[in-house]
Parts: C-alpha cells; sequence; structure tokens
C-alpha cells in the first residue's frame, strides 16, 4: 500500500502540477533529417498542418506549417521555465530579444503584463535524425507581480551545475539544478520578480538521472513546501520502499526526504518544488490571472496592443542553420556559447 505521505498517478499529458506550478509538458520528438528549410525531410501530407500533435512516425509538427514549433502567441501573468535536453530551440519575442538554444540549456521568461514569442525547432541535422526533447513548466506569479514587465533570461548549459553523488555501492546518480541549490552548487539566479527569487519559497526544478541500483536520498524542505517527483524514464523505481513498475506523478505531503532505489535500467525524474502562492488562479489559455475580469483585460489589452507588437517579418522565425548558441536581450547584450 502507498504510504499516506505520498500519492501516486499516470503521468498524463501535459502532466499535473501543485501550487506554485500550473502546468508542466514533456516533448520528445523524433524528427527524421532536416531540409534546407529547417523543418523535416519527410512529406507532410495527411498531418493536421497548425494544430499536429498527434505524434505520426514519432513527431510532431505542433503549431508549425513548415518548422516544428509553436509561432508567435502571448501570455500574460505566470512564467515559463523551458529546459531544452536535446535538439534547439529558435526564440523570438515582442522585447526584441533573439536565441537559439538547446543542449541542456534553460530558458526563463517572466511574462508579466504580457509578452508574445515564439519557440521554433529547427532541424539542422541535414545527414542525421533530429531528437527534440524539452520540459515546458509554467511557473505562477503571485498577485503583486502579475504586471511587472517582461523580462527574458537564458541559463546556458555551463552555467547549471551538475553534480554527481555516489551511493555506498559506487553507483552514481546526477542531479542537475535549474532552480533550487543542491548540496553547495551555485544556481544562476532566476528572473527577479519571480517567485523563485525568493529563498524563503524553495522553488526547486532539478532532473535526476539514476545509474542501475543506484539509491539516492533527496533531501527535506522547510514545512509548508510542496513537492512533486516525476519518474519519466526508466523500468522500475521503489520511492520509500513503495515499487513502481510504470512512469507515474508523485505528489508529497509536504517535502520530507525521499529515498530512491533504482531498478536494472537508468532512471530519469523531474522535481518540482515550492512553497505555494495560495492566490486564486484563472487561466484562460495563455493567460493567467486571479479573477475573470483580469483575465477579459488580458484579452482586451492583447486585442488592443498586441502586447507591444510583433517586430519580426514572420511569426515563425528561425534562425540561419549556423547560428550557433546565443541570446541578444532587447537592449543589445549578445551571449555566446
Amino acid at each position: 500500500m502507498t504510504p499516506k505521505r505520498f500519492q501516486t498517478g499516470p503521468l498524463g499529458f501535459p502532466w499535473a502540477t501543485r501550487d506554485p506550478f500550473l502546468f508542466c509538458v514533456h516533448h520528445l520528438d523524433g524528427y527524421p533529417k532536416g531540409n534546407g528549410k529547417l523543418g523535416p525531410q519527410a512529406s507532410l501530407a495527411g498531418r493536421n498542418l497548425g494544430m499536429d500533435f498527434e505524434g505520426k512516425d514519432g513527431w510532431r509538427m505542433y503549431h508549425g506549417e513548415v518548422v516544428p514549433g509553436f509561432p508567435a502567441h502571448p501570455h500574460r501573468g505566470f512564467e515559463t521555465v523551458t529546459v531544452a535536453r536535446q535538439g534547439h530551440i529558435d526564440h523570438s519575442d515582442s522585447l526584441g530579444a533573439t536565441a537559439r538554444f538547446g543542449q541542456g540549456d534553460v530558458q526563463w521568461m517572466t511574462a508579466g503584463r504580457g509578452i508574445v514569442h515564439a519557440e521554433m525547432f529547427p532541424l539542422l541535422s541535414a545527414d542525421q535524425p533530429n531528437t527534440v526533447e524539452l520540459f515546458q513548466i509554467w511557473l505562477n506569479l503571485p498577485a503583486r507581480h502579475k504586471m511587472v514587465e517582461p523580462h527574458f533570461k537564458m541559463l546556458f548549459a555551463p552555467k547549471i551545475p551538475r553534480q554527481v553523488v555516489t551511493d555506498g555501492a559506487g553507483r552514481k546518480t546526477e542531479v542537475v539544478t535549474v532552480a533550487g541549490r543542491f548540496q553547495q552548487g551555485e544556481v544562476p539566479s532566476p528572473p527577479p520578480k519571480s517567485w523563485a527569487a525568493d529563498p524563503s519559497n524553495e522553488v526547486a526544478i532539478w532532473t535526476l538521472r539514476l545509474e542501475p541500483k543506484a539509491q539516492f536520498r533527496i533531501p527535506p524542505a522547510s514545512p509548508g513546501v510542496q513537492r512533486s517527483l516525476y519518474f519519466f524514464a526508466g523500468d522500475d523505481l521503489s520511492v520509500d520502499g513503495h515499487f513502481l513498475s510504470e512512469h507515474a506523478a508523485i505528489n508529497f505531503d509536504g517535502a520530507p526526504a525521499v529515498e530512491l532505489e533504482n531498478g536494472a535500467l537508468p532512471s530519469e525524474l523531474l522535481m518540482l518544488q515550492g512553497r505555494p502562492i495560495g492566490e486564486p488562479v484563472v487561466q484562460h489559455g495563455p493567460f493567467v490571472m486571479n479573477t475573470r475580469a483580469e483575465i477579459a483585460q488580458a484579452m482586451s489589452d492583447y486585442q488592443r496592443t498586441q502586447f507591444g507588437g510583433w517586430p519580426w517579418p514572420s511569426s515563425e522565425p528561425v534562425h540561419p542553420a549556423g547560428a550557433g548558441r546565443f541570446a541578444k536581450h532587447a537592449d543589445g547584450l549578445i551571449e555566446k556559447v
């Protein structure tokens, strides 16, 4: 029987989340070789272009017509955290910022009072398949910060801590900390108005990779903090002695220490943790506010202002194939990997 201090359930699509998180989806697409336009070197016949989520042949075009991905769309009232584990993402937004990131990079964007952005998946390799894997996580903003100025931040992989812990039998667990410190690792600062910017909220976004038979202990957090684990890769796993033979979401009552023992194959988990904001949540598509009146205002504002307008000639912008990983901020600052 599952211990009362946590509950398990199927992962589903998207993955169910709890306050302060709003949404989490794991995209994994085995795209074919790329063509000269950075799209798939394959026929698109039979796909519902513009709304292709069926996973035909192991990949999706999503809302893209030529290149897979998500053309220009608005957000207000929360943050997106995009963890690009494989492949590449081309970002463009209404602030004038652009980026290409991937291979472990993370983009953290505060939508605040309103931003429009595009997330396209350029298929850069013309001679081998292009796997794209990412998590997109939505983190709520408290009412006092829902209308702050939008903020775009890149956390490139070399600056994100990857720590390896070895158990008593010499088996290893890798911990990647996007947010929330583990042991002595220094994590890059989140955007300034994020719920994660206050350490007392104990927001943590970690990925764990356990070698076969590895044992690992997740340390406890403070009373009132909520923790969810998503077991998404591997064959089986024991959580505090409870055996899981299928991928699952595991929600804890509070955030106690957690003992993991892996099965015979490598396993991977995502951990989302944080102190609840505890405010009403009203969501309509890409807008997340506290009241229905605020949602109506968000829709009206977007129709009237387009949140500053779209400065790019296409709603599906991609960068040149040889651009490399970079970020160009609205103030002209350029970062390169």
